[in-house]
């Protein structure tokens, strides 16, 4: 227990004697004679008490009070710590004080009354300060604690700062046990008021330091002896808790429920937007349900948090079932709710409901904001109804609202996708008149608006005019502009751009590798789209599914599936999730690389998972099977499509004419060709292809031209592939002046003829003797772009027309000839 200080004795000391007494001392001490303090006039008739007094008396001289202390300690007249270093404290010599306690600790042990035997109750808050640090210090938490109980009782106010590095010394040296007992004195302390309480602070720790039973158990067993502990408290340590310890949070929150204090809304919303951030509805909706059920209205923000939830796991039906309930329940959502309500539709393409909710909101008599309108007109933009979402402007302005960046940026966006580029640039001009600086968001969407409309040179001039106006180019108008120039075939001025995003310093991302992938990948440099595919890696990039498939796709199609497998391989082990275009790709790699077996086990593993198969995946399947003259398999597939809720498509019934007329089973073909009419398939242009080339290579030319009149006369339009056909199947009977007739009707239909069109009607030429018409043809076929293949160059290479010779491979001539 404690000892009372007072410095008056029983001998009733006198101050002029105290004083006489302390003048003495101090004359002996300067100089250095110790053995007068000895004498009987000033140390052998000195009471302990009196000793105290008289360090108190030297207060103006530290320096000799501290070897009076170190006297009276050696000559056993027990002074008081305390005494000395409040001495010491009052003339700043803390490392001294600190000097001193470290002699006693040494001198006397831990156990020594750190208070001493002077009775005062005039104690001194930063001399206790101190003491209660020395004692944390040298881990006597249990006498730091009782100096500042007994600090509190005589009503001396310890600061905050040292109450708190007390607790964390007592819960460091797992003395909690401590706190409990003292918990009520801890409060009324003052720290709560104004700082962290007494209860969260322990309950932090505890937490921090990874010791939740003990934190619970604390907890318990304050409740339990009736000490009053705030929700509040609670509340800001189940804040802390739901952000990375939900599941502690939810423990505290069980234990707050059964043992107190009496959560309120506040304490279940916490936990709920915890579990609302993890995604864990159901148990965010358990808590609402639990607050329903103590009596606790959920208020604006209980609804608006688990409605938001609802949203962001895209569970829409409940938290439009949540919206309504609020607003039958009479809680009066805000301007914030609605909108976000509204947003969540708009982002889901859902317009109408979106509509219904802002008519709602209306009805509820809130007004819209500019946050509202703007998302409205974002949504209207995106369904295309761009003169609806300019209404929306208008009433904004109408309603004295200042339009933002972003409700400019929508509209202008939304001109620009329907082509509306003029309407697009005279709202960017009055943006500007209304004081609105343009960021690079809004000359993004311009930049991408003339790239999409072809106008490169007008795209690249105002890319330049942002470079004046210091703002700076990001990696998405430099996309727009490589698509524009991809767009336009302009392959080498998308390369010069990708180069320019190096000059300025814009890291490529993997839109840009993969539109300039493609560049690669058409232009036939498949080596080069390979390299710039790896260099994402090096660069830190993860390709996606888009950038796989189409290196993968690419390699398929020029006849290197086994290259466009181990690139599947890769994007498995990247865990990269394929969607089902690049799995019908993949398919049909397998089927090139005559990996039959494979390719039927992905198709089954499909059926199986969760990825549903589409038309393509059994399109693909019955067409690999086909190839490989598998009809058997094939048929299998087939039957299999019959059951699926789209069945077969004009593609599954022209594959299977295809390899019907292949096989010459024209009755097969004719029969497939009747029902899809039937079915209500409508035949396209390789539908009719297919008969067309088997009639042409037969006898029945004619049968051939009759398809091709038929198909014309359905609306089909014949494709250049139709016109080679027929061509070709007049070329080999001689007439090639009707071949040169429907030539002609292919050019005239704005088909470009390819090099296959070409080399037919070149070789029919040749064959009747018509070399100068053959090399007429051939000069056209120069000047139009159209290489000439190997197929092409083996043909010609047959014949020895006149005046003609052959240099690598390209026919060449002495003077040019006429058009």
């Amino acid at each position: 227990m404690f000892v009372k200080l007072n410095f008056l004795n029983s001998r009733g000391f006198s101050s002029d004697s105290a004083k006489a007494l302390a003048a003495g001392i101090s004359k002996a001490i300067k100089e250095g004679n110790f053995n007068l303090l000895d004498s009987s006039v000033y140390g052998s008739n000195l009471q302990r008490n009196e000793t105290n007094l008289v360090l108190l008396s030297l207060e103006s001289e530290p320096n000799s009070a501290l070897k009076y202390f170190r006297w009276a300690e050696i000559s056993g007249k027990d002074p008081s710590f305390y005494t000395i270093a409040h001495v010491l404290i009052r003339n700043g010599m803390f490392d001294v004080a600190d000097k001193v306690f470290d002699e006693m600790i040494t001198n006397r042990g831990k156990d020594f009354n750190v208070l001493g035997s002077i009775r005062d109750r005039s104690l001194d808050a930063d001399v206790c300060k101190f003491l209660m640090e020395c004692c944390c210090r040298y881990g006597m938490v249990d006498k730091a604690l009782e100096i500042f109980v007994y600090s509190t009782q005589l009503g001396v106010v310890i600061p905050q700062d040292s109450v708190y590095r007390m607790l964390n010394s007592l819960i460091g040296s797992d003395r909690v046990d401590l706190i409990a007992d003292h918990f009520d004195k801890l409060c009324r302390g003052g720290i709560e008021p104004s700082g962290v309480s007494a209860h969260g602070f322990v309950l932090d720790a505890l937490f921090c330091k990874g010791e939740v039973t003990k934190a619970l158990d604390f907890h318990r067993l304050v409740m339990e002896r009736g000490f009053r502990v705030g929700i509040v408290s609670c509340n800001k340590v189940l804040k802390g808790l739901s952000v990375d310890q939900i599941e502690v949070a939810s423990r505290l929150l069980s234990l707050v429920l059964d043992c107190g204090p009496a959560p309120n809304v506040v304490t279940f919303c916490t936990l709920i937007n915890g579990f609302c951030k993890r995604g864990e509805m159901d148990r965010a909706f358990d808590l609402f349900k639990v607050m329903e059920q103590r009596g606790i209205e959920p208020d604006l923000i209980a609804y608006s948090t688990l409605i938001d939830g609802y949203f962001k796991a895209g569970m829409l039906g409940m938290g439009h079932k949540l919206f309504s309930q609020a607003l039958h329940k009479g809680v009066k959502l805000d301007v914030v709710v609605f909108s976000s309500t509204i947003d969540v539709y708009v982002k889901s393409g859902d317009l109408a409901t979106a509509s219904v909710v802002y008519k709602r909101m209306l009805c509820q008599g809130i007004s819209p904001n500019v946050v509202t309108y703007t998302i409205l007109i974002k949504g209207l933009c995106q369904d295309g109804r761009i003169y609806e979402a300019f209404g929306m402007y208008g009433q904004i302005l109408k309603r004295g609202m200042e339009p933002s960046i972003v409700t400019y940026s929508s509209l202008i966006d939304g001109f620009c996708k329907c082509g509306n580029l003029r309407s697009g640039f005279a709202l960017y001009e009055d943006m500007i008149k209304m004081g609105y600086p343009p960021d690079v968001v809004i000359y993004g969407v311009l930049v991408d608006g003339l790239s999409k409309q072809g106008l490169m040179l007008h795209a690249m001039r105002f890319s330049v005019k942002m470079l004046g106006q210091s703002i700076r180019l990001n990696v998405v108008v430099f996309n727009s502009l490589i698509d524009g120039w991809c767009r336009l075939n302009r392959f080498d001025e998308a390369l010069k751009v990708f180069r320019l995003m190096g000059i300025y310093g814009i890291k490529p991302d993997v839109a840009t590798f993969t539109t300039v992938m493609r560049v690669s990948i058409m232009e036939g440099r498949l080596e080069e789209a390979l390299f710039l595919f790896f260099r994402m890696f090096k660069m830190g990039l993860e390709p996606d599914a888009l950038a796989y498939c189409t290196l993968i796709d690419a390699f398929c199609k020029h006849m290197k599936p086994t290259i466009g497998l181990q690139l599947f391989d890769l994007m498995q082990r990247n865990k990269i999730s394929a969607d089902i275009a690049v799995c019908n790709v993949v398919i049909h790699l397998l089927f090139k690389c005559h990996r039959i077996e494979d390719a039927s086990k992905f198709f089954n593993n499909l059926i199986e998972g969760k990825m549903e198969p589409d038309i393509v995946t059994y399109n693909t399947m019955i067409c690999g099977y086909c190839s490989l003259r598998r009809l058997d398999e094939a048929e299998r597939i087939f039957e299999l499509l019959k059951v699926t809720p789209f069945g077969p498509n004009t593609v599954t019934l022209t594959i299977l004419i295809h390899v019907l007329c292949k096989n010459n089973d024209m009755d097969g073909a004719i029969r497939m060709f009747s029902i899809m009419a039937e079915k209500g398939s409508k035949p396209n242009a390789v539908t009719y292809g297919c008969l067309m080339d088997w009639f042409s290579k037969s006898v029945d030319i004619e049968g051939s031209f009759k398809l091709f009149e038929e198909m014309q006369e359905k609306g089909i339009s014949p494709s250049i592939v139709s016109y080679s056909i027929i061509i070709d199947g007049l070329c080999k009977r001689g007439r090639v002046d009707e071949a040169t007739n429907i030539f002609h009707q292919a050019i005239d239909a704005k088909l470009l003829p390819d090099v296959v069109a070409y080399a037919i009607l070149i070789r029919g030429y040749c064959k009747v003797g018509r070399l100068v018409e053959a090399a007429l043809l051939y000069e056209h076929m120069l000047r139009n772009g159209v290489k000439p293949d190997d197929l092409l160059q083996r043909a010609l290479s047959e014949y020895n027309p006149p005046k003609w010779l052959m240099s690598k491979g390209v026919w060449v001539h002495d003077k040019p000839m006429p058009d």
